[in-house]
């Protein structure tokens, strides 16, 4: 059987769930897994449901039959088929824990994307990337070339079809026109310490004052820096006996996993956009798991 999730976006109005479990099993696809969110504060409703065409409705037939029922409602919605992997680049720098974290949960199939290609600014992680048989791109950035660098960086992106950018780490800002243009479609992970702790050593600076708690956050990009809709968040406790280091090798550990839940989330379709925040349902059973150990 094909499995398949839909996704709705609307303003709430009565009967929205009971017409899309109607016209599922009218199609003969059957609900393995459903989360709604009536957002009270701004009127809008969110839906996402997995299931399984049991009598082998396609997709583009799915999508077609649907619309009149997204026509009533004023739905946005989309139908995706969850055996396809979604298109990742991934962008970095010098600072690698997220990028080979990510390289290893692809792997071993943990993370339901394809990284299609990885954009640095400098030469450190081309061997590695290579090596998994994942082209490599160098596109250095000054102040004097940044337009024509980031003209090179959506061409890597449009050449491989990818639906996002991923910032593992990536210490060059985006101009507010890429951010636009991908709005909704780049993902940017930073510790949590803004805005208490901003610029160079971070780690440091909160090893300084004492700090308790070491954290990240995955979002959104925006032409505004480091505000953009969350998507994913965590923290780890620390205590006076530890090192500055140690603050660092607890935030890189910390970075990565969050990085990693929030394009999980993304990829799995679990995301809403809601306003200057977002929805994300809980995953799914079963999509956590990995085709292979290591």
């Amino acid at each position: 059987m094909t499995k398949f999730c839909l996704t709705v976006a609307c303003e709430t109005k009565r009967g929205i769930v009971a017409a899309i479990a109607t016209f599922l099993a009218d199609n003969g696809c059957n609900i393995t897994d459903s989360s709604q969110f009536d957002d009270t504060e701004t009127g809008q409703f969110f839906m996402r449901v997995s299931f399984a065409s049991e009598e082998g409705v396609k997709l583009a037939a799915l999508e077609e039959a649907f619309a009149a029922i997204a026509e009533e409602f004023g739905m946005t919605f989309s139908f995706h088929d969850e055996s396809v992997k979604m298109k990742v680049v991934i962008m970095v720098s010098r600072f690698g824990h997220c990028l080979n974290d990510l390289l290893y949960r692809v792997h071993i199939g943990a993370l339901p994307v394809e990284i299609v290609a990885v954009i640095s600014n400098h030469m450190d992680y081309q061997k590695v990337v290579v090596n998994n048989d994942i082209p490599f791109h160098c596109i250095k950035v000054t102040k004097e070339n940044k337009p024509e660098a980031e003209r090179a960086i959506m061409k890597v992106v449009e050449d491989a079809d990818a639906e996002l950018i991923v910032l593992a780490r990536y210490m060059q800002i985006l101009s507010d026109e890429m951010c636009t243009k991908m709005s909704g479609r780049i993902i940017n992970i930073h510790h949590s310490f803004l805005p208490s702790f901003k610029g160079a050593n971070p780690y440091k600076q909160a090893y300084a004052r004492g700090v308790k708690l070491i954290g990240a956050t995955s979002h959104y990009v925006t032409a505004d820096l480091d505000e953009g809709p969350i998507i994913e968040q965590d923290i780890v406790r620390i205590t006076h006996a530890q090192s500055a280091d140690d603050y660092v090798s607890l935030g890189r550990d910390v970075e990565s996993q969050v990085l990693a839940r929030a394009i999980h989330a993304h990829a799995n379709h679990r995301v809403f956009l809601n306003g200057n925040k977002t929805v994300v349902f809980q995953a799914s059973p079963g999509s956590y798991s990995s085709e292979r150990m290591g």
